[in-house]
């Protein structure tokens, strides 16, 4: 598994039920709302730092996903995905990188395209099982309370970077 890590420049993740716990709330005027949790995201960051670009590649189009991004200075993002995999050759277009250097987290069927085909998969511990099979790597955390942070510390540790970035900073 570390070695597949070692070769990762772009980790790609869903939003609803990774980055969410999958939950969509609705007030009384039509505004969404979805709750991220502050961990993944400094997992996130810290990745950033690593010099590792995030994107984002979910189905839905939402407005908090656009503020979320920009707040964790995500440029990669891709809403309204219904096709995946479109997506994810326009990223690898963009990014000029090969299936081998990028990971990707879903946790539902139109996550599987992008899955089979990235150097590394995971899936949150609530995924549903076609994505268990699949994936590199089941987080132990469910999506929305940890997963993301969960995949970020272990890529930061595979790449050999955790010391660095972490340890010495934080002096654990």
């Amino acid at each position: 598994m570390n070695e597949k890590l070692k070769n990762i420049e772009l980790l790609l993740l869903d939003v609803d039920g990774v980055m969410t716990d999958g939950k969509i709330i609705w007030d009384a005027q039509g505004v969404e709302t979805k709750f991220f949790n502050v961990k993944d995201g400094h997992g996130i960051k810290l990745v950033q730092r690593a010099g590792i670009q995030i994107g984002i590649i979910t189905g839905r189009i939402s407005p908090v996903v656009n503020l979320r991004a920009k707040e964790l200075g995500i440029e990669i993002l891709y809403q309204g995905a219904l096709n995946k995999l479109d997506s994810y050759s326009e990223i690898k277009q963009r990014t000029s990188l090969e299936d081998y250097q990028i990971a990707y987290m879903g946790d539902d069927v139109i996550d599987l395209p992008v899955m089979r085909r990235v150097g590394f998969s995971a899936a949150p511990a609530d995924a549903l099982p076609e994505l268990i099979k699949v994936a590199d790597y089941i987080t132990k955390s469910n999506g929305g309370c940890g997963a993301v942070r969960e995949l970020c510390d272990m890529l930061l540790k595979g790449k050999g970077l955790w010391d660095e970035l972490v340890v010495k900073r934080y002096e654990l």
